[in-house]
């Protein structure tokens, strides 16, 4: 069982396929296991609580397995998860090497992760301690991987990791040679582009206009970017020690859309930090407000012992006033994403269909990140087809 980030589903498939090559068999549905593995998150307070219910649920569904617990939670809390009477072994070890990670679980998409760690020590977050300093492989081994995604049918693929836009810090290469040599795969079947690729979150320092630049003329980059801001106040970047100002952002994501108007920009969102008063919040909501943006993945701030944020002397805003926050953010995500499928509607767009079939229904994303559904059908599952988007 996997919780959290994309990431995670990588390297929670590459256990898997680890395990398989020496002889073990996954379970299939409505089977009992003999092991139960479960991948943890520890973002926030609220992801500790869903990894313990996820604890407590595979112990029910799986009574006599043995139930091992890795990830960032076993990490950072591996005496708290130990002391579970369902647990039998916590995997608490950081490894600070790379660890090569991909999924091959679904032949549409593959998450190939080209990054690991974090440098930056933002003062709420955790994430280093479970991950450790930034780090990397060669480009060269991340596009045998590619290719071997694609040969093995992927059509498309996400790149993952903690900050990868800081990608190279290992090996003296960059983010954007990463991403010419990824642009430039063997595909067999010439099948509308072959392939597609897509960047996951990248820091909005990180993310130069070279980079923006490079997917606007690319085949097979996506337009679609996730951006971090975090707060839209400047006084509350500097708190959270953030490496931007809004500036900077508003810039990137102006370009974005100068050279892609049809892009589709997700922005992540944190309410509820200390030292956020209501007029640093108001600033930060008109701020949000004016971004030509498509959505926003909103998070509510919980305090993270040992993280710089707790030896700070700060105004602390109230349980219950994070969650109106939280609300209001969600709110204006929700009008910006119908505004951009809006936006859309009557434009044609390439959706790659995926397997699932939903009661008659098949679901895909357009190269935009819009999703689409459509009358299931076999033989469309793992293609692309040029729809006009209703």
């Amino acid at each position: 069982m996997t919780l959290g980030c994309k990431l995670n589903f990588a390297e929670s498939s590459a256990l898997m396929n680890s395990l398989i090559a020496k002889g073990h068999t996954r379970c299939k549905q409505g089977e009992e296991a003999d092991v139960v593995i479960v991948n943890t998150c520890t973002v926030t307070d609220t992801a500790d609580h869903k990894d313990r219910q996820a604890i407590h649920r595979v112990k029910r569904e799986h009574p006599n397995a043995r139930v091992i617990v890795t990830g960032c939670y076993a990490r950072l809390k591996p005496q708290e998860i130990a002391e579970m009477i369902e647990v039998d072994h916590v995997m608490p070890k950081r490894d600070d090497r790379f660890e090569h990670a991909y999924s091959r679980d679904d032949r549409t998409r593959c998450f190939l992760k080209v990054q690991d760690g974090c440098n930056y020590f933002c003062t709420y977050c955790t994430i280093p301690m479970a991950r450790g300093r930034s780090r990397n492989p060669r480009i060269s081994e991340l596009v045998s991987e590619a290719q071997l995604a694609i040969d093995e049918g992927a059509k498309e693929i996400i790149l993952t990791g903690v900050n990868i836009g800081d990608f190279g810090r290992s090996t003296g290469e960059s983010f954007i040679d990463l991403l010419k040599a990824l642009d430039g795969l063997n595909v067999k079947s010439q099948e509308g582009n072959g392939y597609r690729i897509r960047i996951s979150s990248c820091e909005p320092n990180l993310l130069s206009y070279e980079i923006i630049d490079f997917v606007a003329t690319s085949s097979h980059f996506a337009p679609h970017f996730h951006i971090p801001l975090q707060s839209g106040n400047d006084e509350m970047l500097k708190i959270m020690h953030r490496r931007y100002t809004r500036d900077l952002f508003k810039e990137r994501v102006e370009h974005i859309k100068r050279v892609m108007p049809n892009a589709f920009i997700g922005v992540d969102c944190m309410v509820g930090v200390r030292g956020e008063t209501e007029e640093r919040f108001a600033d930060y909501i008109a701020f949000v407000e004016s971004l030509p943006v498509s959505q926003l993945h909103v998070f509510t701030y919980s305090e993270r012992a040992n993280t710089k944020m707790l030896e700070m002397d700060l105004y602390i805003v109230p349980q219950k006033e994070r969650e109106r926050r939280s609300k209001l953010l969600h709110e204006i995500s929700a009008r910006k994403l119908q505004a951009f499928y809006q936006e859309h509607a009557g434009e044609e767009g390439t959706v790659l269909w995926e397997s699932k079939n939903a009661h008659g229904e098949m679901y895909g994303f357009t190269e935009n990140y819009i999703k689409v559904s459509g009358l299931y059908d076999r033989k469309k599952v793992n293609t692309f087809e040029q729809i006009r988007l209703k």
